[in-house]
């Protein structure tokens, strides 16, 4: 679907089946350089099984027209006018990395919006290293290839560099390279940048809805003890850790994400 948002068009992914007025609302929210294909699995599952999905392709990523936003409180603010713009008055949010920082940023500028947060992969401060964030503004191509290492685990072929893959015609590390090169060049910068800058520890301390964070064991972009970490200044919160899994959850251990969701956003309504 496709909304305008700020005078520019928006588009969403609601895992293959009609908005239906009245169900409730799950907001997948993707990580730097990235779209919102990374959530196919588990939005078409909620998709499929009661829920309306809105899992947006942020501005200047996927088909999100404009210039991505350089800072996560404008990316917030941004999220703010969607969900405007869709009618959803209430939601839970499921963030990926640098989307988690967005998740917990709507969640502090518009409390009374959100029912819960899941934060996978996520990290506070959510520092990028300078010769990343260098290599991002001056040598995008080789800052992609060492993302897209360091977020699979050996079991995934990231340093291992084995084939990763999981069934014929298939390959995970190379799938998720060739997704990150569809982004508009400077896009990986501005992401980046917004990671490295956003501070506002009120979003951690004063969170007033329960959060999963949900941790992969051989993580080395944002590791599983900044996530724990994360999560002891969260009022309430719970912790899991996949085994295993690096930081590109969703396309390691796609199951193992859907089936710690799904208490999760269960629980939402009861």
């Amino acid at each position: 679907m496709e909304l305008s948002v700020a005078g520019a068009s928006a588009y969403f992914y609601t895992g293959g089946k009609p908005w239906q007025s009245g169900q409730p609302c799950l907001t997948f929210i993707h990580g730097a350089q990235h779209d919102h294909s990374v959530w196919i699995l588990q939005s078409r599952y909620f998709a499929h099984h009661g829920f309306n999905v809105l899992a947006p392709d942020l501005p200047g990523h996927g088909r999100s027209s404009g210039p991505p936003l350089a800072s996560i409180e404008a990316q917030a603010g941004w999220m703010a006018g969607l969900l405007d713009a869709a009618g959803v008055q209430s939601t839970v949010l499921i963030g990926h990395s640098m989307g988690s920082l967005i998740a917990l940023e709507f969640a502090a500028q518009a409390r009374a919006r959100v029912a819960r947060v899941a934060l996978l992969a996520p990290a506070y401060p959510m520092q990028v290293s300078a010769a990343l964030l260098d290599a991002a503004r001056d040598d995008e191509p080789r800052a992609i290839e060492m993302i897209n290492i360091w977020s699979h685990s050996s079991r995934a072929g990231g340093f291992s560099q084995k084939p990763s893959n999981p069934g014929p015609g298939f390959c995970l590390v190379l799938g998720n390279q060739r997704l990150m090169e569809r982004q508009s060049p400077g896009v990986l910068h501005v992401d980046f940048s917004a990671c490295n800058a956003y501070r506002n520890e009120a979003a951690l301390t004063g969170l007033g809805v329960p959060a999963l964070v949900l941790l992969g064991e051989r993580d080395a972009m944002t590791p599983a003890r900044a996530g724990r970490a994360l999560a002891a200044r969260l009022p309430q919160h719970e912790v899991q850790t996949i085994a295993g899994a690096g930081h590109a959850l969703m396309g390691e251990a796609p199951d193992a994400v859907l089936e710690a969701l799904k208490p999760f956003v269960a629980a939402a309504w009861c």
